[in-house]
């Protein structure tokens, strides 16, 4: 299939810039795959829309707060880095980077960033850059002097809002560039609103990359190498999936991330516990052995998330959904609004 297969026109004004003003308050299109009929609802009204019995399966995965500033010792100027993965941590503390302006960066470049700490460039990797500090920089070092990595497409810096809204409010194990943003809708009312309608739901984690956002850059789809990210399923979990797929339950999947993950982990017709590592690429064509429906946000044109879900909804049926989203002013990306495709 071509890249321009999956192509839409979206008015930039569509692209919510902000979340809204209360969690859960965002619109829901549900598209019944069958048909391709859309229709049109409120997030709150997903418990009464779903069969009771259902489980949903969430990302839990916590957003690092990894974007820091630093200044340049050799020309004091500002330098903005963000933060992918520990390499070493300890005495010899080395992230693997994504740096403003990477080319200009020499090896052996060295940048002062906030409690004293001191980095220095001592490799690459592609695109990135090794940054070994001079004193451990964890988790809480970054919960108190890091900011929230906002998606490019949001066209603002982070504010104290983002530091609560760019989290689902079920995150924990802390890991991810950027958000699992189809659970960025759920509230611990709309939660117990699920439960009382006998709805279920497990958790499961991948930790999302800056892959998400990666253009795909070949004409054939197919050519395209998708990233890699780290999952992990529990036992507990893995038990209560393959009890509902046994029962015949309808197993919905929150976001795209845990689509991949179940489907990755997923093994000669059962789902394995533990962690491991996936570059599943889904776009149409592909055969879900997992998953019954999918709650997800709207995506970006051309990318790898947008033939995901086509390949789950149809091509022709879910450009045709899209295309009556932006007559209705559907909200678009991260904070934006949410589909349901049952």
């Amino acid at each position: 299939m071509k890249l321009t297969d999956f192509s839409f026109e979206l008015p930039e004004h569509l692209i919510a810039q902000f979340p809204p003003v209360t969690r859960g308050s965002s619109r829901l299109m549900v598209l019944d795959r069958r048909t391709g009929n859309p229709m049109h609802h409120q997030v709150a009204d997903l418990p009464a829309l779903l069969e009771p019995g259902s489980l949903l399966v969430f990302n839990n995965s916590k957003v690092r707060k990894a974007r820091i500033m630093g200044v340049s010792k050799e020309k004091g100027t500002p330098v903005e880095f963000l933060l992918l993965n520990p390499v070493k941590q300890g005495d010899d503390c080395t992230w693997l980077t994504m740096i403003q302006r990477a080319k200009r960066r020499r090896l052996g470049s060295r940048y002062v960033f906030e409690d004293e700490r001191e980095g220095e460039i001592t490799g690459e990797s592609g695109a990135y850059r090794l940054l070994r500090f001079d004193h451990p920089v964890d988790d809480p070092w970054l919960d108190r002097y890091g900011h929230i990595p906002l998606p490019p497409y949001i066209k603002r810096n982070d504010t104290p809002l983002d530091e609560e809204r760019y989290q689902t409010v079920y995150a924990k194990p802390t890991g991810s560039t950027a958000a699992p943003t189809a659970g960025l809708h759920f509230t611990q009312e709309l939660l117990k609103e699920l439960s009382h309608r006998g709805i279920e739901w497990v958790f499961i984690t991948l930790h999302v990359g800056l892959g998400t956002f990666l253009p795909v850059r070949t004409e054939n789809i197919e050519d395209h190498l998708m990233h890699e990210e780290v999952f992990s399923i529990d036992s507990s979990s893995a038990r209560q999936i393959l009890q509902a797929k046994a029962a015949g339950r309808r197993i919905i999947a929150v976001g795209t991330t845990s689509v991949r993950t179940l489907e990755s982990a997923w093994k000669q017709g059962g789902l394995e516990p533990g962690t491991g590592a996936t570059a599943l690429f889904i776009y149409p064509g592909y055969t879900f052995k997992v998953v019954d429906a999918l709650f997800t946000n709207f995506h970006t044109p051309e990318s790898t998330l947008l033939m995901l879900v086509s390949a789950f909804a149809g091509r022709e049926r879910l450009l045709a959904a899209y295309e009556t989203a932006v007559q209705e002013g559907y909200r678009f990306y991260s904070y934006g609004d949410a589909m349901l495709i049952v």
